[in-house]
């Protein structure tokens, strides 16, 4: 056997436990290799497990097992590092769970936060700068550890009990779709809900950053005066927060 083919049937084994794999690895004897698996499944499960803690309590023990064997029946490994590993068990929860909206928002809020710790650093836009910037022009930047996350559900709130040791609050849909914004300012990583209206205002920056279109928007929604004095409280709670980068005029 050619190295190459030992090497492909030592992954199929791996991952779909193929008998026809096992045969030709080990004559017919597979008490060895499954030592193998058994640790290459036990490493993926620990990595889920890491990944995704406030999941797993509040799914419970067992449910987050059978969740974490589906994961890793259909999933196998796509990259070199463990830590891209779990950046899609949201749709394994969601096809699991389809009527548990708050699951899968959990997880994505778990994957968010650690995914911000670890993102690049970038300057952060500064008051200072806001008198040389040309308004009409500017093109806003989110900061690049910023994520910002679709909210159905009450689940920011359900993760910050978690992380306060509190009662767990009973799950609940928003009345409108809103966001959760999580961003790293030095070495911490937070997490903020949002309303509708700026979660509408923060895709808008997302999208091209262009201020002037926000002013726009605000100003269809709230009216010529409120949307412009919106915008101005928007920018400078973005700008405290550290939401944004920089300007390019």
């Amino acid at each position: 056997m050619k190295l190459a083919d030992m090497q492909r049937d030592f992954r199929s084994w791996l991952v779909t436990a193929s008998d026809d794999a096992a045969s030709r690895l080990s004559g017919g004897s597979s008490a060895g290799l499954n030592v193998y698996q058994n640790n290459y499944r036990v490493q993926l499960i620990s990595c889920l497990e890491a990944s995704y803690p406030h999941v797993r309590t509040w799914l419970g023990e067992e449910a987050f097992l059978a969740a974490a064997i589906a994961h890793i029946d259909s999933h196998p490994p796509h990259a070199w590092t463990l830590d891209a590993y779990s950046g899609d068990f949201d749709g394994t929860l969601t096809s699991l769970y389809p009527d548990n909206p708050d699951v899968r928002e959990l997880a994505r809020i778990e994957l968010a936060l650690a995914q911000a710790f670890v993102a690049v650093d970038g300057d952060a836009l500064t008051p200072d700068a806001l008198a040389q910037t040309d308004w009409d022009a500017a093109r806003l930047r989110l900061a690049p550890s910023l994520k910002i996350l679709t909210a159905t559900t009450n689940a920011a709130d359900t993760w910050s009990a978690f992380q306060r040791n509190e009662a767990l609050p009973e799950s609940q849909m928003l009345a409108e779709t809103a966001g959760v914004i999580v961003w790293r300012q030095q070495f911490t990583v937070f997490l903020e809900a949002v309303d509708a209206l700026e979660y509408a205002a923060m895709l808008l920056i997302q999208k091209d950053g262009n201020f002037a279109g926000l002013c726009d928007m605000l100003v269809e929604r709230l009216g010529e005066q409120e949307g412009i004095a919106k915008a101005g409280a928007l920018l400078v709670n973005w700008i405290s927060k550290e939401w944004l980068a920089e300007t390019a005029a």
